[in-house]
């Protein structure tokens, strides 16, 4: 049987107020030297990013703050927002950079509407809470593009069962919300949902900085060295692959391309694998360089 080449799809996560400003002019730029089409998810309400702090009592978070340098990473406004300074809204505030990203060819759709509550509160939410979080992020991103989303990647890959249950009623083409190998449709406490996941499968540049002696100079190498037939899913962040990191990142596409690896959107990849994808189950759960658990691919479910 013949050996599929390796396909990478980019995943452009854009987090902030300062992220969409400034990085996704510097990801366009990027990617349009290199002719690769990526999909960006965005969070289209208050970056209320400062709140983050509360993490702080999270085993690890601080530690990921200071091997990351996150202040020098983020900028200080950005981690003061919703503390010290009033949160902007992202989608009301810079609706034409947004639409630049479609315009370049790119896929577009909902990351959150307030990452910072999502990624930290999902789990205690009520139904009607995760409802009215997509909804409003949804309500604003069809006044920004003119059309209803086709897919949603949550912030920092958290999901339950309600907000699975809320993607499957919005009609959704594909999202990714987990991490793990392969496309697959999501599977909790025995209940199979409708919408195909595409999930992230290579580490982010923020998990690998700074663990088992890796550095901004060998990272490249720990990604080529996990490169593997078949589907790669790579997820970025416009505030540091855009920025702070763009040489790096920049560097990383170089040796992809001398790899001939072909890219792709994550919906060229949903059209591809979904007729195949299995069932599997998924649950939260931590993992080495991040200090909150994340949704990670489970066992395949027969039948």
């Amino acid at each position: 049987m013949k050996e599929m080449p390796p396909k990478i799809a980019l995943k452009v996560d854009v987090d902030t107020f300062v992220g969409t400003r400034d990085g996704i002019p510097n990801l366009l730029r990027i990617l349009r030297h290199f002719g690769i089409r990526a999909t960006f998810y965005f969070s289209l309400g208050p970056d209320n990013s400062g709140k983050a702090i509360r993490r702080i009592f999270h085993k690890g978070f601080l530690r990921k703050m200071l091997r990351t340098r996150a202040t020098s990473m983020y900028g200080l406004r950005t981690l003061l927002y919703g503390t010290l300074l009033p949160p902007p809204i992202i989608g009301k505030g810079l609706p034409d950079l947004l639409r630049s990203v479609q315009q370049a060819g790119h896929e577009a759709g909902i990351h959150c509407w307030d990452h910072v509550k999502w990624h930290d509160y999902l789990s205690t939410f009520l139904k009607h809470t995760t409802f009215r979080e997509l909804d409003q992020a949804d309500t604003m991103f069809e006044q920004v593009f003119g059309s209803r989303a086709r897919t949603t990647a949550a912030p920092g890959w958290t999901l339950s069962s309600d907000s699975l249950e809320i993607q499957d009623s919005m009609g959704l083409s594909h999202c990714s919300d987990a991490r793990g190998i392969t496309p697959f449709f999501p599977i909790i406490a025995g209940r199979r949902f409708s919408t195909l996941q595409i999930p992230t499968t290579w580490p982010t540049m923020d998990e690998l900085l700074g663990e088992n002696g890796i550095t901004l100079e060998t990272i490249n190498d720990q990604y080529l060295q996990i490169l593997k037939p078949g589907l790669n899913v790579h997820t970025i962040h416009a505030e540091l692959e855009g920025n702070a990191l763009s040489a790096t990142f920049v560097e990383l596409l170089k040796r992809l391309a001398e790899r001939n690896v072909v890219f792709v959107t994550l919906a060229e990849a949903a059209d591809e694998f979904e007729a195949d994808a299995p069932s599997c189950e998924v649950g939260m759960n931590y993992i080495e360089g991040r200090a909150m658990p994340v949704a990670i691919q489970g066992r395949t479910v027969i039948g």
